[in-house]
């Protein structure tokens, strides 16, 4: 299966604006997470509403849409979808699309490893959807910022943020199949989902199934300010 990492960077954030640019040790935090994705040695595009971001990468690896997206989610999809149109332009069958499969990393894991990633893909197998989670730092538990999430087995339940002592730390890494990619866009945004702004709960509220893997993940997700000032605490040189 050919499979291909997408890092969607959406410059606008309210609660941390410019956040893929900031600086991590003199290097802006998405060009950080891109090229610890290509330590895998697959092919990576960064997806971005910006052209700031945009001037960090290659321009055959990054895609500039200024489309409102929800989500992460909904930007892989819109690329796959326009990766599929310039196809059918080019060849005539679309439908002969260059990856079979897509791992989503969040732009602000800066410690991503490549470990968690083939964990990722290697459940693709058993999953349409897949993610991983680690244990939670007690510290975090209650921090809306960290996502908690329920599981039975090695099958996601549910994800909040307000699930106050209780729950996996779930860690901003996504696989999915090039079908269940494709119609992600087209399922229905429930009140779960706007409420808690958690791109997940579209699939589990539309029926569909979420594998998760445990992984060891001894970095951060960069969600605020003060997470930056943690990240540069812990990682000064």
């Amino acid at each position: 299966m050919n499979t291909a990492i997408l890092i969607p960077a959406r410059i606008g954030s309210t609660r941390f604006p410019d956040k893929p640019l900031k600086l991590l040790n003199g290097v802006p935090m998405i060009r950080r997470v891109y090229d610890r994705c290509l330590e895998t040695g697959l092919d990576t595009f960064v997806l971005t509403d910006s052209r700031r971001v945009a001037s960090l990468f290659p321009e055959g690896n990054v895609w500039v849409d200024d489309t409102p997206f929800e989500n992460g989610t909904e930007r892989c999809a819109g690329y796959m979808a326009e990766m599929q149109r310039q196809k059918l332009h080019a060849t005539g069958y679309g439908w002969d699309y260059d990856y079979d499969q897509f791992v989503n990393v969040q732009g602000d894991m800066p410690d991503i490893t490549v470990s968690i990633i083939e964990k990722c893909i290697w459940q693709l197998k058993n999953y349409p959807i897949t993610t991983v989670f680690t244990n939670m730092p007690k510290e975090k538990q209650n921090d809306p910022s960290t996502v908690k999430m329920v599981r039975a087995g090695d099958q996601a339940l549910w994800f909040g943020r307000g699930l106050t002592g209780y729950g996996e730390w779930h860690l901003g890494v996504y696989g999915y199949t090039r079908n269940a990619l494709s119609v992600y866009p087209n399922l229905v945004v429930s009140q779960e989902e706007d409420v808690e702004k958690l791109e997940q709960l579209r699939w589990l509220k539309s029926g569909w199934q979420i594998g998760c893997l445990s992984v060891q993940y001894n970095g951060m997700e960069i969600n605020t300010p003060e997470d930056l000032k943690e990240w540069h605490s812990k990682n000064s040189q």
